[in-house]
């Protein structure tokens, strides 16, 4: 009895304490420009923090609440493998309570290995070679046997194994794989153009070599080979034997001595492949990376035709479809394929497989191929790949942590988007969006908007509630919600057009279009249409045409606005002339770093299996330069006091006065131009938000001689304030005589446009063509595309 009257007891049905654990608490928050931030967010609902570009909503979400999560998961792991694995440091935090395991989905592109591909980056390969090692006709060996990844191995000799009283012999070894031998699973094979390299009329010590970075004197490069003894240095390479230009270009590596010096000679194309064609091209200085392009060719390889696999993975097949065919299909056609497979005997391979691709085509990447190479997917098409992982996860209670979800896509996928959101968040997941785009800002359960401004203007909290709280707020973004940019009711004249004739980049279908010059044009479609195909790949990228795309900015923690923008060169030799002393002086790269910290301003101390920490440089108290540098003035600053500036402050300093310097100037004008003016001048790249760099990319090419520009999704980042802003940007190029090409998704900036050029009608295979060529208000008034009915309503036309 007394147990019955213990359970009608009003304690025994009050909430368990494990369900109180429901917000993820902040106090205190301090990452880059963060001010103290507090701030509680529920779990398992969709919260989406806004903001202008910079304000500290990265900070915040990826820098803060991710990184800590990260961090304290790695600390469950034994010491042995925390040793494997990089230390992280603790975010700048008081209090961080109630988190739960957090997946980052952010944009950083795919690795670009010629291996990885969109089949690999996922479990579809895996699948899929599976599958053939089971079903494939004939059967060629396992799941190894259809990967390009893996090459065939095969051995013979003689192995005792001593078992008991008896030995047995094992006089063979075979491993079959399925890369192709002459491409080595890459697909292309490159061929170096040896007068890119030397002018074979000139002898080594005529200064024959004309490869970056080889001067005559340089005993690593020049003087190995004209000290080497295989070749006669004064003689003219065009009159060499074939024995001494076999050495002089095929050498295998030996020992010689140099000026005393013992160094390694091999051939001059090995040394080029070393050297050059095994780092990563977009990591290259530009110089180099030209240079690579103009001297070597990649070309589809002749043995495999381009699909990576041997001839025996190529001859095995299902249905009179081999694995290679598959890997080419565009995924939605595969997932039909497979759809159509019933063999009882894989049926759970069948229906995993069928989940993922699914995943794809439910995701709006349908229209990509599993062949295709991960390096070549833009940020937003990496991020929704990432996502595919996720979507079949059986793990609930995560925080799935996105970046701009919605960027590269036509405003038409935005709400397939935000369903795969919230079905995340159904399944009692935590999601935290970072967004600008009010399509998807609109589906949250609760916002957070930092600001109010950026940089150092930011990293305050303006407002926490709902969406109707926030269309009703007095923020920046409470006021820009609901802004529409109407279509313009005069556009400008062409002065002329550039003729695309029979394009066939990718899946475009022999498109002819003319694209207008002299005036705003703007090249739209759903994802996949054929956009970067036809701008990219079809305009020639020559003298007059300057391309501005959406490859990443690459950039160590020593790199800042001032050394990417080229603009600390005039400063340095400003100071150097006003001081009577060498610019190098004036570097933090160079004479001038501090010795303690090398330059680098703070000290890093690699704690072994703990975080690693960075303190500020005692002796130069981190302004990164020797104490006599500092001692050099100009306009009566320090080359710190100079790199502490904002954007802003220095255009006004360098703009008039003693420190009077049109070059400087003329930079920081183009910076401030592209709404950057709150940045410091010394602020490391690797701090700032993608939209930040993706407009200092912008503001570097606006200085290029060119009559053409092409800009790839310029919003990226953007937010809603400043997208005003851009559109005055490049209302300024074109008054100035440029001619601008935009692929854009953004219906501000296509309601603003002089002239529109839509593909589609869909992606992929079903993309491909000219849609609707014409003004802004031609496409609302018919209304004949997808594009025409978003921007329609967009103006409410």
């Amino acid at each position: 009895m007394t147990r019955a009257k213990r359970a009608d007891t009003p304690s025994a049905t009050a909430p368990h304490v494990g369900d109180s654990h429901d917000l993820i608490r902040v106090h205190g928050a301090r990452v880059n420009n963060l001010k103290d931030v507090s701030v509680e967010i529920p779990k398992r609902r969709l919260t989406v923090f806004t903001g202008v570009s910079g304000s500290g909503k990265s900070s915040l979400v990826f820098g803060t609440i991710a990184a800590e999560s990260q961090r304290l998961i790695n600390e469950t792991y034994s010491s042995f493998v925390q040793g494997f694995m990089p230390t992280l440091a603790r975010p700048e935090v008081d209090v961080l309570e109630g988190l739960t395991t957090a997946i980052s989905v952010d944009q950083q592109r795919m690795g670009s290995d010629p291996r990885s591909t969109v089949g690999t980056a996922t479990d579809a390969n895996a699948m899929l070679r599976i599958l053939f090692s089971r079903l494939g006709k004939p059967h060629i060996g396992p799941p190894s046997a259809y990967s390009f990844n893996t090459a065939s191995v095969r051995a013979s000799g003689a192995i005792t194994v001593e078992r008991g009283n008896k030995k047995t012999v094992k006089a063979t070894f075979n491993k079959t794989g399925g890369m192709c031998p002459h491409c080595e699973g890459r697909g292309s094979v490159s061929d170096i153009d040896l007068t890119q390299l030397y002018d074979d009329t000139k002898s080594l010590s005529e200064g024959a070599f004309t490869i970056p970075g080889w001067k005559s004197d340089s005993q690593w490069t020049v003087q190995v080979y004209a000290q080497s003894g295989f070749v006669d240095p004064d003689k003219p390479i065009a009159k060499y034997t074939k024995k001494e230009l076999r050495d002089f270009l095929y050498g295998e590596p030996v020992k010689v001595k140099v000026n005393g010096v013992n160094l390694t000679y091999e051939g001059l194309i090995p040394k080029i492949q070393k050297s050059f064609l095994s780092k990563d091209k977009e990591a290259m200085q530009p110089h180099i990376r030209a240079f690579v392009e103009r001297a070597v060719t990649f070309t589809t390889c002749p043995e495999c035709e381009g699909t990576r696999l041997s001839e025996g993975a190529r001859s095995s097949k299902i249905k009179r479809i081999s694995i290679a065919d598959a890997c080419a299909m565009e995924i939605r056609d595969l997932a039909t394929w497979v759809a159509d497979l019933d063999e009882p005997s894989v049926a759970p391979l069948l229906d995993a497989l069928r989940q993922t691709l699914d995943s794809f085509v439910e995701i709006g990447l349908g229209y990509l191929s599993l062949d295709r190479p991960a390096g070549t997917l833009s940020g937003g098409e990496a991020q929704r790949v990432k996502m595919v992982r996720h979507l079949g996860s059986s793990l609930t209670d995560v925080t799935y942590v996105f970046d701009e979800p919605t960027i590269g896509l036509h405003p038409h996928d935005i709400q397939r988007m935000n369903n795969l959101l919230l079905r995340l968040r159904d399944k009692g997941n935590t999601v935290l969006v970072v967004e600008h785009k009010p399509e998807t800002i609109v589906i949250a359960d609760h916002v957070v908007d930092l600001g109010p401004g950026a940089g150092t203007g930011g990293g305050t909290i303006c407002f926490e509630g709902t969406v109707e709280g926030l269309r009703a707020s007095d923020t920046i973004t409470g006021r820009h919600f609901d802004d529409r940019a109407a279509v313009k009711e005069t556009v400008r004249e062409a002065g002329g057009a550039m003729e695309i004739r029979g394009a066939t980049a990718n899946n475009l279908r022999k498109v002819d279009v003319d694209v207008p010059l002299g005036v705003l044009v703007v090249v739209t479609g759903v994802a996949g249409s054929g956009k970067s195909s036809l701008v990219h790949g079809s305009i020639p990228a020559g003298e007059g045409v300057v391309s501005i795309d959406q490859s990443p900015i690459r950039g160590s923690r020593r790199s800042n606005p001032a050394t990417y923008t080229g603009l600390l060169e005039p400063i340095r030799k400003a100071f150097a002339k006003e001081n009577g002393v060498k610019p190098a002086l004036f570097s933090a790269n160079s004479e001038g770093a501090c010795p303690m910290c090398n330059g680098a301003g703070v000290i890093y101390m690699d704690l072994a299996m703990m975080a690693g920490v960075a303190t500020p440089c005692e002796d130069c108290e981190g302004k990164r330069f020797q104490p006599a540098v500092l001692e050099y003035k100009l306009g009566g600053r320090d080359i710190s006091e100079v790199l502490a500036m904002s954007v802003a402050e220095a255009e006004e300093f360098f703009g008039a006065g003693e420190a009077h310097l049109p070059a400087a100037h003329r930079i920081l004008d183009r910076l401030a131009d592209v709404g950057l003016g709150y940045l410091s001048l010394g602020q490391p790249l690797t701090t700032l938000s993608g939209g930040e760099r993706q407009r200092l990319k912008l503001a570097t090419h606006m200085g290029d001689k060119g009559g053409v520009y092409v800009l790839d999704e310029p919003t990226t980042g953007l937010h809603l304030a400043d997208v005003e802003q851009l559109l005055g940007l490049l209302d300024r190029l074109v008054d100035s005589g440029k001619s601008v090409i935009v692929v854009e998704h953004h219906q501000a900036v296509m309601a603003h446009a002089d002239w529109i050029i839509d593909l589609g009608p869909g992606a992929g295979h079903d993309g491909g063509k000219v849609v609707f060529e014409g003004t802004p208000a031609d496409l609302v008034e018919s209304r004949s595309t997808l594009t025409g009915e978003h921007l329609a309503a967009y103006v409410g036309g």
